[in-house]
């Protein structure tokens, strides 16, 4: 996982509340197993018509939100489904930072597997966001999660709370393989003094590999 410390981009306005997994990620396109490719159908239903033309006025249609880093949403962003794909989604469009005054659970968890930074702020700080990516154009965010602040280049600036857990995983980039191989030589050791007996051999054939 990319290690996340200081990043600076554009914002894409997202005005829209309870945006829920499926709208992120419609579930038609769950069917890929890799973890890229997904870049393309995020909010599908909402970019594209039932024949598959642009709907012009969303907002990643924008010329200026194009190369958008930083999405800023609505309360409840990334609720409903589990599905880890809906992050997928939007890393893979090239997003490194979502921005709302609370986030689904699940949706949250899985950012922090996969590097996309979730900052909550209050309802007004994020509605002061969402108004300047609305009227100043390439309106950018810098983001430094050492210090947890954000803020812009118009006055704008707050404090953001995440976790020391999440904060030690996203500045080292570390996953769940991650966090386990930072013990690998205490379980090494711990696997040379405990080695499988002989009577366990016919059930874990691969366990002296």
């Amino acid at each position: 996982m990319k290690p996340f410390r200081k990043h600076t981009g554009t914002v894409a306005p997202l005005d829209r509340v309870n945006v829920d997994t499926d709208q992120i990620i419609p579930k038609q396109f769950l069917k890929r197993i890799e973890r890229t490719g997904f870049g393309q159908f995020l909010f599908h239903n909402w970019r594209y018509s039932p024949e598959g033309d642009h709907i012009p006025h969303f907002v990643l249609h924008h010329p200026r939100y194009k190369q958008a880093t930083i999405l800023v949403a609505g309360k409840n962003f990334g609720c409903g489904s589990s599905r880890e794909h809906a992050v997928w989604a939007l890393a893979d469009h090239g997003f490194r930072v979502v921005v709302a005054s609370s986030f689904g659970d699940i949706f949250a968890n899985n950012s922090l597997k996969n590097g996309l930074l979730t900052v909550r702020l209050s309802d007004d700080e994020v509605a002061q966001i969402m108004k300047r990516a609305h009227e100043i154009e390439n309106y950018e965010l810098s983001v430094d999660l050492e210090n947890r602040t954000i803020a812009d280049n118009h006055g704008f600036s707050a404090k953001f709370h995440i976790d020391d857990f999440a904060h030690h995983c996203l500045l080292h980039g570390l996953d769940d393989i991650g966090l386990t191989l930072e013990h690998e030589s205490a379980i090494a050791a711990y696997e040379a003094k405990h080695p499988v007996r002989p009577e366990m051999q016919a059930i874990v054939p691969h366990a002296s590999n």
